[in-house]
């Protein structure tokens, strides 16, 4: 496996078990109020950070620029998901700045991402 795949792909993997417990929790609750912070988890943590570790394997994008990229993409999805988790469940302003700081890192992380597939040769 190339460098940088790894974290992705695993921090996908526990994001797509974290989404598929919620979903299960959710819908056996009939309580879907927590439904955005579960399409994120999967959206964002699952599908997302599994197609960069793709990307990474496919095509040679080693160097700082991808490992910059790498860990902005899983501390802001984590960020976020924790975040608007908590921002749902117990409601502080503390918890909606963590989520909205897990947010910028990630947009952060897609718009490197951007740079990254552009410079590729």
């Amino acid at each position: 496996m190339k460098e940088n795949v790894k974290p992705l792909l695993v921090t996908s993997a526990l994001f797509g078990i974290l989404g598929v417990f919620m979903g299960g929790h959710l819908a056996g609750a009939g309580d879907y109020s927590l439904r955005a912070v579960h399409a994120h988890a999967l959206v964002v943590g699952w599908l997302s950070l599994f197609s960069w570790g793709i990307y990474y394997q496919i095509f040679t994008s080693q160097g700082w620029l991808s490992k910059v990229h790498t860990w902005t993409a899983i501390i802001g999805t984590t960020g976020l998901v924790i975040g608007m988790w908590v921002y749902n469940t117990v409601g502080s302003t503390l918890t909606m700045i963590s989520f909205i700081v897990g947010g910028t890192i990630l947009m952060i992380s897609y718009i490197l991402f951007l740079f990254i597939v552009i410079k590729q040769k």
